[in-house]
């Protein structure tokens, strides 16, 4: 019953928190309620939960946190720049349309002289705020 209890208790502090650890802990206490219900006394099942609990922060453990880590993910506003972009509405150093990966954005350029006419292709240098900076 208290291998339930811990499996519960390190569930939800892992959902709350985003610990990859603690559902590890989780699956480790959950191993000891399976030696529990097996017939195992409690150095059986405390043994099994260390044992497993060390298997998975040793060996899981670093493959989570390398593929978290993985450089070159980009997300949000950063997945954006360097994106190729469709001029929809003239883009000048005011403002303008384009259509960026299937949205309709306000635009502005870059470069204070230039200009983009419908149908021109555009890289985005920057978002800022709601607006793409192309050029």
């Amino acid at each position: 019953m208290w291998w339930l209890i811990a499996v519960g208790a390190f569930g939800i502090f892992g959902v709350l928190t985003s610990f990859v650890e603690m559902g590890m802990l989780a699956v480790a206490a959950l191993a000891a309620t399976i030696a529990a219900g097996a017939g195992g006394n409690f150095l059986v099942q405390s043994v099994v939960f260390a044992v497993v609990a060390i298997v998975l922060l040793a060996f899981v453990r670093p493959v989570v946190v390398r593929h978290n880590n993985t450089p070159g993910t980009r997300t949000g506003i950063d997945a954006l720049k360097g994106a190729r972009a469709v001029v929809l509405e003239r883009v000048d150093e005011h403002g303008g349309r384009i259509k960026l990966n299937g949205e309709v954005w306000s635009a502005r350029t870059l470069d204070t002289t230039a200009v983009f006419e419908p149908g021109a292709q555009v890289d985005v240098a920057d978002i800022v705020g709601a607006t793409a900076v192309v050029m």
